[in-house]
């Protein structure tokens, strides 16, 4: 039996998370022990083990790998725990159902020793074998998230999601990973990326797991916890691009339609066309409002760094210079309401011309909107900063 070496010895951690793997965890044990052996690497084998009750801690320990146990539950949380216990330079993670081969990680392993930081592997080069992934994750599922996170994080990455990979880890640790969950995988690529890390592919072959039970993966759950991962990294490509865009359609809708109405050839846009205009602007505001929210949550909850522009932006504001700006302007479109008001009262409430009147009453309500949003806005804001503070994760 291989001795287990110590922390610096070893060059690589065949690391596995492990819950309840007891059908399956000795087969990939073997698997990784001869890829060490055959290739001669100093490594060691080391199970993550989140609580299981099937005597897998003891299977591992039986077949030479190392054990550490992890209470806390989740897919990331015993990847992470596994990480930090990690005695190896570089690690190697996969899943412990013989889904994927551990007896060849070379690919892996030349790519870390030519500096690489992180090696996808990728199963759709590598082949999908029938029966290994669903249908729906197949076709639909993968090919999506790892095509939003293709475009999201600029990264040439055919399966975003790959079980398999390898890492520095050295360079993992300083990414401060915390996800708990399967989101973990989508949190490891989003900030390496961020980071201008160095990644690599292996062509990955994945065949059926074997195990006779259902996977710990939930596949509505886990992709939505995915997608939300990915707009807590690059909030701008869905919600703050778009947002820009329509606000300044709004305002530019709002320039031309201030005076008077416009003919532009046969068409001719008045008030009516002004009231969408002013819709195209409240919903601007409110998918720039959700975007600069959606990263401030990343930032105060540790999950993302907090941007150069965010720490440029608190030396000239806070939270309460965005409430007072936002009431401001919600009072100026109060008192343009109220001038409005007083001229009808003085027409002694009888009918308006609804052209004229609606061309002042529009652009004041928007105003009312926005203002109220932006200082509910800043509030929430504050709330969250506030909310990690006293929960001692600020």
């Amino acid at each position: 039996m291989t001795p287990q070496p110590n922390e610096c010895q070893a060059e690589l951690t065949v690391l596995m998370p492990c819950l309840n793997e007891a059908q399956t965890l000795a087969i990939c044990i073997q698997k990784a022990r001869r890829f060490l052996a055959e290739s001669g690497v100093v490594g060691e084998i080391l199970i993550a083990d989140n609580g299981s009750t099937d005597g897998s801690p003891q299977i591992a320990l039986n077949v030479g790998a190392r054990v550490v146990h992890v209470p806390q539950r989740g897919y990331g949380a015993a990847l992470i725990a596994g990480i930090a216990q990690a005695h190896g330079r570089y690690v190697v993670m996969g899943d412990a159902d013989d889904s994927y081969d551990f007896s060849d990680l070379s690919g892996f392993l030349c790519q870390l020793r030519a500096g690489v930081e992180l090696v996808m592997g990728n199963r759709f080069q590598g082949g999908i074998a029938p029966g290994a992934m669903p249908a729906l994750h197949r076709y639909l599922g993968n090919p999506l998230l790892s095509w939003l996170g293709r475009t999201f994080f600029q990264v040439r990455i055919g399966d975003f999601h790959c079980g398999l990979r390898g890492f520095s880890r050295e360079a993992i640790v300083r990414l401060g990973l915390v996800s708990p969950g399967m989101e973990f995988a989508t949190e490891m690529v989003a900030k390496a990326a961020l980071a201008g890390y160095t990644i690599g592919e292996v062509p990955t072959q994945l065949k059926p797991d074997g195990r006779n039970r259902p996977p710990h993966l939930r596949t509505w759950r886990d992709g939505w916890r995915h997608l939300m991962f990915m707009l807590l990294f690059t909030p701008r490509w869905l919600f703050l691009f778009p947002g820009l865009a329509m606000i300044l359609v709004g305002l530019s809708g709002f320039a031309w339609l201030a005076r008077g109405p416009i003919v532009l050839g046969h068409v001719g846009l008045d008030v009516h066309s002004l009231l969408y205009f002013s819709a195209a602007l409240i919903i601007g505001f409110q998918l720039t409002q959700f975007a600069l929210l959606v990263k401030w949550i990343g930032v105060v909850a540790g999950i993302v760094k907090e941007p150069a522009w965010v720490t440029r932006a608190k030396r000239f504001g806070n939270v309460e210079v965005g409430l007072i700006g936002g009431l401001l302007l919600f009072l100026a479109g109060l008192a343009w309401s109220v001038s409005l008001v007083s001229e009808w009262q003085q027409a002694g409430y009888n009918e308006l011309q609804p052209q004229k009147m609606m061309r002042s009453v529009i652009p004041a309500v928007t105003m009312l909107i926005i203002g109220l949003q932006a200082a509910a806005g800043s509030l929430l804001g504050g709330a969250l900063q506030l909310a990690w503070k006293t929960s001692g994760r600020l």
